[in-house]
């Protein structure tokens, strides 16, 4: 927790409801429920800040078991080719604090926060972290597509309460809208690029 954090519940005088949140749902690890979770997961959301304290936030997916927990103070996700841009790993190098987001959207509409410290690991250095044989399962899965790895040591976990977060639908299973929307598809979505023509 920060200064900021108890100052402001002082304040607004919600502090004994915050004691009960950190004594009741944060802990310092991923308990089997929390690694559960993690492990059906399709995508995440990492923030990250340089070391001025100037902010990023980025959307990691893939397929369900994408986040490999190597154990319950440690996961880790990989890294695939994107734009060479590179944002979150370049703050990543600055400062190493990094805070996860997982949203459950689909099925229980619960989220859970794991806020630690990130490293990056490139794909000859997983031996010093995980046995071969869940190398060679990790490369299968991704098929070799795994540049390299952020790898997360917890420092906090704690749910995401339900309240305000909306039930979608995975249209995927209900019907394949690539070919009606190509824009989705290109790297101009949101019209910048034309913008500067």
């Amino acid at each position: 927790m920060s200064q900021g954090e108890r100052e402001l519940q002082e304040k607004f005088s919600t502090k004994r409801r915050a004691d009960a949140f950190y004594n009741n749902q944060m802990i310092d690890y991923l308990n089997e429920h929390m690694i559960q979770f993690i492990q059906r997961m399709q995508f995440l959301f990492i923030s990250t800040s340089d070391e001025s304290g100037h902010c990023d936030s980025s959307f990691k997916a893939g397929d369900p078991g994408f986040v490999y927990v190597v154990d319950e103070k440690t996961l880790m996700y990989p890294e695939y080719r994107g734009n060479g841009v590179m944002a979150s790993l370049g703050n990543i190098v600055e400062n190493p604090h990094a805070g996860l987001l997982f949203i459950d959207f689909l099925q229980d509409q619960v989220g859970l926060h794991v806020n630690g410290r990130a490293k990056i690991l490139e794909n000859d250095q997983l031996k010093n972290l995980i046995k071969q044989t869940e190398i060679d399962k990790l490369a299968q899965f991704h098929q070799k597509r795994a540049e390299r790895w952020v790898v997360i040591e917890v420092d906090e976990a704690y749910i995401h309460c339900s309240k305000h977060i909306p039930h979608l639908v995975d249209q995927k299973f209900l019907e394949d809208r690539s070919v009606d929307e190509p824009s989705k598809n290109t790297g101009d979505y949101f019209k910048v690029k034309s913008s500067h023509d």
